[in-house]
């Protein structure tokens, strides 16, 4: 059995946040999953749909690795990505890793792993590997998922290789991060102002605060969008809270990122409004959650026309909050810890 020690696995909610957290802290540096999500600019809406998927898709960040992309340019990390169409090759990609003493994060399609209860294809899962024997793979995967698992070599190397939505071709990566961070309000106030503009200006009218728009006027429809109501809302429910999200559609992490920002930077209205609006936009699409479940489970329109009712409220919502947050550089005056990462933990 080859493995890596020292090891860190956490209680975590988010598959890609989960993986980052374990391959920084391996190397000390140690930041909550909120500021990992945050700092990644992972927050977003799409509302997505096409005549070759059987239901609608609510998503409330940006497109898998994009998140990693965007923390490896925020704190200024080397982030090695493989890809290969060789199993062979993106094996050994992995092996001269965890050889070398690091974990390796992985993208792979969570169908094929052995310890996910629920078999869904999602290529844009992400895992960090520690570890194998002759039989198994040992990997960190969320709370959910069991935190510490193992996984057939048989298994992830299905997952690995599948094809379809989402999907990499067996892609590792390993994130190096230097030995001095920037002061904290280098790299926060920019993650937070790009992730605003982003929301704020989507190209199309799928995303961001126009997305959110556009699902209130769609999501009464869904009655009629579906030959089984009971089993695909309830469904789309659960993605939005159970689903890898922390809950209220990644709402609840965005808004403990901005909580762990006033703690960190001198606070500012601007942060202090888009702390606010986010803790009531989390608490309303977890209620848009229910409604959406209860409407499938008894097939009752009203519940989804309070829903979208709720989802028009929320447009406008998270538009206000990101409006004041695209103006937090300019206003906020200084962080209140500026030093550089010293050991654990960044401030």
């Amino acid at each position: 059995m080859t493995t890596v020690n020292g090891i860190d696995p956490r209680a975590t909610q988010h598959c890609e946040t989960s993986t980052l957290g374990v391959l920084l802290r391996h190397q000390g540096l140690d930041l909550s999953e909120p500021m990992l999500f945050g700092l990644g600019r992972g927050l977003s809406f799409v509302y997505w749909d096409s005549k070759s998927m059987g239901f609608p898709f609510l998503g409330g960040r940006v497109k898998p690795f994009e998140l990693t992309r965007n923390l490896a340019e925020t704190l200024g990390l080397d982030l090695v990505v493989q890809e290969t169409a060789s199993p062979r090759k993106g094996w050994a990609n992995v092996v001269e890793v965890i050889e070398g003493g690091r974990p390796v994060g992985l993208q792979l399609d969570s169908y094929h792993l052995d310890y996910f209860g629920s078999k869904v294809h999602f290529g844009g899962h992400v895992v960090a590997m520690y570890g194998y024997d002759d039989q198994v793979a040992y990997l960190v995967d969320t709370e959910q998922q069991g935190g510490a698992v193992c996984t057939s070599l048989g298994g992830l190397a299905q997952a690995r290789a599948a094809r379809g939505p989402m999907t990499a071709r067996h892609r590792s990566f390993t994130l190096t991060a230097p030995q001095d961070l920037p002061a904290a309000r280098e790299r926060i106030v920019p993650a937070i102002t790009a992730c605003a503009d982003a929301f704020l200006n989507p190209p199309i009218a799928n995303l961001g605060h126009r997305g959110i728009e556009k699902s209130g006027k769609l999501v009464r429809t869904w009655l009629r969008r579906t030959d089984d109501p009971r089993r695909d809302l309830p469904q789309a429910a659960l993605l939005m809270e159970k689903g890898g999200t922390g809950g209220a559609l990644f709402r609840n992490l965005y808004r403990d990122f901005l909580a762990e920002c006033l703690q960190v930077l001198e606070p500012s209205p601007q942060l202090r409004t888009g702390h606010r609006l986010y803790t009531e936009a989390a608490a309303l699409w977890t209620e848009v959650a229910a409604l959406i479940a209860r409407a499938g489970e008894a097939g009752d329109e009203p519940f989804l026309v309070r829903a979208g009712t709720t989802l028009h409220e929320l447009s406008r919502i998270e538009r206000e909050a990101m409006e004041a947050l695209s103006r937090l550089e300019s206003q906020l005056p200084s962080a209140k810890a500026p030093g550089l990462h010293n050991g654990r933990h960044w401030w």
